[in-house]
């Protein structure tokens, strides 16, 4: 049992980081740099038959969020911590401003209009959240269920009023975010287990429900094995899951809209409907092998000027990439994503405090998720979520946040780095 419950202390006993791994924070800074000047060429060329671009206000955002960037870096995480309730606060009514006169397009109401500029409050609320939940679980202890209220109560807040908008890419960044803090600050394995059966369930009630009759005495047999009072928490995780999957073709119904229920199942084969909801899948498959292994050569996509996908410099932009970059572009930016998140774990290891180990370890689990998720929506392998691709997709309230997000991640990795000094 012990050894499937990571506590924080464990991570921060690890050692320091040597002399040799000390002056390692430029890939902090070269990596997001590269990957939003890449991400606006490839704007340019998707858009280069546009007579008003996108890729200069891309590129403006982008150097507004490296000198933000800069700026947070050289402050203390910790002065935040005294600012968490207000931030948090005003996160939430900003959502619920978008809610009452928000600005709508694509079918989602999604972005507040301030001065004429567009501004996403959902992605700040990432941030937000990721912020107000080290601050909690920095004092937290999983020593019993109760303990986990607090937290789901602070992402279930800004979860339902996104999810609602309806954007369902971004409401399911919150939940990974949630289960790798909490996993990181010492939840036992079988209760974050626990926490995503209700996704299996769902999945099996629709796909495969002979599979309920052995999955669902397992989840009973892991809450009797981790929770207290054995018996009645194993009887009441049982009908919980008993109840998700009754309740889901109900919800499959009535609770999604026909284009998410498309973008959930038509990845699967998107033949079935080429010219509706499988058409952006296609089309992305399309693109990214037609780039072969060198690719077509940047500003130089066919699939890309002719615009065979609609909003191709938001979710789809690594389609672009893999025909104007083939093979070999898309894995260096596989690559550069991988070192980035390695080295953000690895400050997260060595981090002064709990809580900026939890700040970075957020962060790190947002840009994985946003990554994993858009990558393999663009090859075909996951659901249509409306994810983008970190600093490369177009999105100026999104490139900002993960900009201000790596101001935050440098500012803890100079703050360890002084501390190793010291010793």
């Amino acid at each position: 049992m012990k050894n499937l419950i990571i506590t924080r202390n464990s991570f921060l006993r690890r050692k320091r980081p040597n002399k040799s791994f000390k002056d390692f924070n430029f890939i902090l800074w070269i990596i997001p740099s590269i990957l939003f000047l890449l991400g606006g060429i490839l704007i340019a060329s998707i858009q280069r038959q546009v007579e008003l671009s996108n890729w200069n206000p891309h590129l403006i955002t982008g150097l507004i969020g490296i000198a933000i960037a800069f700026f947070v870096a050289q402050s203390p995480v910790d002065l935040i911590r005294k600012y968490l309730s207000p931030i948090y606060f005003l996160t939430i009514l900003s959502l619920i401003a978008v809610l009452l006169f928000g600005t709508e397009a694509f079918g989602a109401q999604r972005w507040l209009s301030i001065g004429g500029i567009n501004i996403q409050p959902s992605e700040i609320a990432k941030l937000t959240s990721i912020l107000v939940l080290a601050g909690i679980l920095d004092r937290n202890e999983f020593d019993n269920p109760s303990k986990l209220i607090k937290p789901l109560l602070v992402i279930f807040i800004p979860w339902i009023l996104v999810f609602i908008q309806p954007d369902l890419g971004t409401s399911l960044v919150f939940g990974a975010v949630l289960l790798v803090m909490m996993y990181w600050s010492g939840m036992p394995f079988e209760w974050g287990l626990i926490f995503l059966s209700g996704i299996f369930t769902a999945i099996f009630s629709g796909v495969f429900k002979i599979i309920l009759f052995l999955w669902i005495p397992f989840l009973g047999f892991l809450a009797y094995r981790s929770l207290p009072k054995k018996r009645l928490i194993s009887l009441l995780v049982m009908l919980s899951q008993i109840a998700i999957a009754w309740m889901t073709p109900w919800l499959w119904t009535y609770a999604l809209q026909d284009y998410q229920k498309d973008r959930l199942t038509l990845f699967l084969d998107p033949g079935k409907d080429p010219l509706g909801g499988g058409y952006h899948l296609i089309q992305s498959q399309i693109g990214i092998g037609s780039g072969h292994l060198l690719g077509t050569g940047l500003l130089q996509g066919q699939l890309t000027r002719l615009n065979f996908i609609p909003e191709q410099h938001t979710d789809f932009i690594f389609s672009a990439l893999g025909e104007e970059t083939g093979f070999l572009g898309t894995i260096f930016v596989v690559v550069s994503f991988s070192l980035l998140i390695l080295r953000l774990l690895a400050i997260a290891r060595t981090a002064r405090t709990d809580f900026e180990s939890l700040v970075v370890v957020g962060i790190a689990s947002m840009f994985m998720f946003q990554v994993i998720v858009n990558v393999f929506m663009n090859i075909g392998l996951g659901p249509v979520t409306g994810i983008p691709l970190p600093f490369m997709s177009y999105g100026r309230t999104a490139l900002i946040v993960n900009f201000i997000s790596i101001g935050l991640c440098i500012s803890v990795a100079r703050r360890s780095l002084s501390l190793s000094k010291s010793l």
